[in-house]
């Protein structure tokens, strides 16, 4: 492996250490500096899906439930706390069902009275 493509291997284990913001700070000074090696990058990290907003297996930064971190203290909270998560997701799940059910009847009974002001089309008075 050539120097420069060592060089290029650690550059991209350092920005991949620090994040996606690291990424796309390095895609802006290249921009600023250089704006081909801006584009290179941006185009990079099209190409290697480092923007992509799925969560990869390659990069998955949540937890794995079924493996003990070996701090049973700590496994014992994230349970717990990843339950709470659940039921809370759940329970606004259901809040915003009952907000959409409400708005969809307060839109229909809005239609049913406007149409019920409204003279029927045959039941127009003449003029």
């Amino acid at each position: 492996m050539t120097p420069i493509a060592r060089w290029l291997r650690s550059a991209e284990a350092w920005l991949d250490a620090r994040g996606r913001g690291a990424w796309i700070a390095a895609m802006i000074v290249g921009f600023i500096f250089l704006w081909p090696v801006g584009l290179a990058l941006l185009f990079y990290m099209i190409w290697s899906n480092r923007m992509s907003c799925s969560n990869s297996p390659r990069r998955s930064y949540r937890f794995d439930t079924g493996r003990s971190t070996g701090n049973t203290a700590f496994d014992a909270y994230r349970d717990e706390t990843l339950k709470r998560l659940e039921e809370e997701q759940s329970a606004f799940k259901g809040f915003l069902e009952r907000l959409r059910k409400a708005k969809d009847q307060a839109e229909f009974d809005d239609f049913l009275a406007e149409r019920r002001q409204k003279p029927a089309a045959g039941d127009e008075a003449p003029a």
